[in-house]
């Protein structure tokens, strides 16, 4: 099979700027990963602050530290690196950790990391082990380890892996991890992308250095920069992107990628279809926001989503008889299965996740379930660990949440049912009629007004809060926009 053969997957990148970005990954046409990101609310995972201890739980062996955000993030004594205890501590004879109460004190400035979004009532989690990623390595200072990433399978190539880093040249104090990208990569790429983290650290930590407590030390590419660093895989044969100044970056960021393969970045010009409808993945991108999926033999998947866990029930289709019932139950539960795993990726569903498939009574078919959805989840770039199916036909699975899911940063809780349903905010409605206009305006159609119809309440949003959006597009395409309640 020829490479250009293996390159089933394409890149899409959906931009309205100013305001929203985002990111799908297909592979023949089926969405396997999709991701967006709202300039208003831009995530904060991987930026590393300059912060103060505000104050200090012993009940709790954690820290709240002032690091600039609304609201104080938390530091587990599990997540300090021993070089800001205030007392020393050796292991011997003694707890892994010191008191936390000992081991910091109140007021003292730190770098920290976030490792996990403020949700809800609760501040950001944050840790002091900081980590840089690059292309081929992340960086890790405050750790002389040379480690290979377990995603990393093939043994041949993690030997070789790891004799090329055996042989690069650390600073003291230094560690990396080698990520799956770096598959096949030459030493002089893996040495060029080392260089590079070198001095983006030596930059971090003159900067923690000198400024202000608290404060913004180090920031994480935006959403389109960093899909072409995490995600662009010699699987993808191509990056389609609407928007010119996105398709631009994009192109320059996968050139330093992928020197050899110019021309894998397209642009989606055509104003009178949208990227996603030209593709086909907008009503996948729909089912996402969705209580319910329907499984191809018929059967129904259900996601409930409690304060604790997400529960995951399976309802089949229609069964006759004992022997078909065996064979339908088993069908039903491996379609469930793989589509289960697409879509707590799809939808980064984190924590505890119960499903509750059909009984089933004969243990090869509970083993064949139990195999499939083991290795649906070896694609997902989220950790997880797969329980087993109870005699109650329960399976727990945790996953590890990557960010803010679509579902968490586009909904808000219904006025009208005071919470118990959910409809699309304010916010994500504007935006769909925004991305609307702003391809109408670019259509080179001779209109000189672009009307916008919408509800009363969804239209005076956007004249109060996307007014400056809107005389800025007026602006730039020298035509007018009429906003005018249904």
């Amino acid at each position: 099979m020829s490479r250009g053969n293996k390159r089933k997957q394409k890149m899409f990148i959906g931009v309205l700027p100013g305001e929203q970005v985002e990111v799908a990954v297909a592979e023949d046409g089926v969405l396997i990963e999709y991701y967006v990101e709202m300039v208003h609310q831009a995530k904060t995972r991987g930026h590393i602050y300059k912060g103060k201890i505000h104050n200090i739980d012993p009940a709790l062996q954690a820290a709240f530290i002032n690091y600039g955000a609304e609201r104080n993030g938390f530091l587990q004594i599990d997540e300090v690196h021993p070089e800001y205890y205030q007392v020393v501590h050796t292991g011997e004879r003694r707890p892994k950790y010191p008191p936390i109460q000992k081991a910091l004190k109140k007021g003292q400035e730190l770098l920290v990391q976030v490792v996990k979004e403020p949700t809800g009532h609760k501040g950001a989690f944050l840790t002091t082990y900081l980590s840089l990623p690059g292309r081929y390595f992340v960086l890790t200072p405050g750790r002389e380890q040379r480690g290979v990433s377990r995603k990393i399978e093939d043994e041949t190539e993690r030997k070789r892996l790891k004799e090329a880093i055996a042989g690069l040249k650390l600073d003291e104090g230094l560690g990396i991890i080698v990520r799956t990208a770096a598959l096949s990569q030459s030493k002089t790429s893996l040495e060029r992308d080392l260089s590079y983290l070198k001095r983006l650290w030596k930059e971090v930590r003159q900067r923690g250095t000198t400024a202000e407590t608290p404060s913004l030390i180090y920031q994480e590419l935006d959403l389109s920069s960093r899909a072409v660093r995490d995600y662009l895989t010699d699987e993808v044969g191509e990056i389609w992107v609407d928007e010119p100044e996105t398709a631009e970056r994009v192109a320059e960021m996968a050139t330093l990628v992928y020197p050899r393969r110019p021309g894998i970045v397209k642009q989606h010009t055509d104003m009178d279809v949208p990227l996603w409808d030209r593709f086909n993945l907008r009503k996948q991108i729909e089912q996402l926001y969705g209580r319910e999926v329907t499984l191809p033999s018929g059967g129904v998947l259900v996601f409930d989503h409690a304060e604790a866990l997400t529960a995951v029930d399976i309802n089949s289709g229609k069964i006759g008889g004992e022997s078909n019932f065996r064979e339908m139950a088993l069908k039903t539960n491996v379609e469930a299965a793989e589509e289960i795993a697409r879509q707590l990726r799809l939808r980064d569903i984190g924590g505890q996740v119960v499903i509750d498939f059909i009984e089933m009574k004969d243990r090869k078919h509970v083993a064949e379930v139990e195999k499939t959805l083991r290795a649906a989840f070896k694609s997902d770039r989220a950790r997880t660990d797969v329980g087993r199916i109870s005699r109650f036909g329960l399976l727990e699975i945790v996953r590890q949440r990557l960010g803010s899911s679509a579902l968490s940063i586009t909904s808000e809780p219904c006025p009208c049912c005071r919470g118990s349903g959910q409809r699309r905010n304010h916010e994500w409605q504007a935006l769909t009629v925004l991305k609307d206009i702003y391809r109408q305006m670019r259509k080179d159609s001779g209109q000189e007004t672009v009307t916008a119809k919408v509800g009363e309440e969804l239209a005076l949003y956007l004249l109060n809060h996307k007014r400056a959006r809107l005389s800025a597009m007026e602006e730039e395409f020298k035509k007018k926009i009429i906003i005018a309640p249904l």
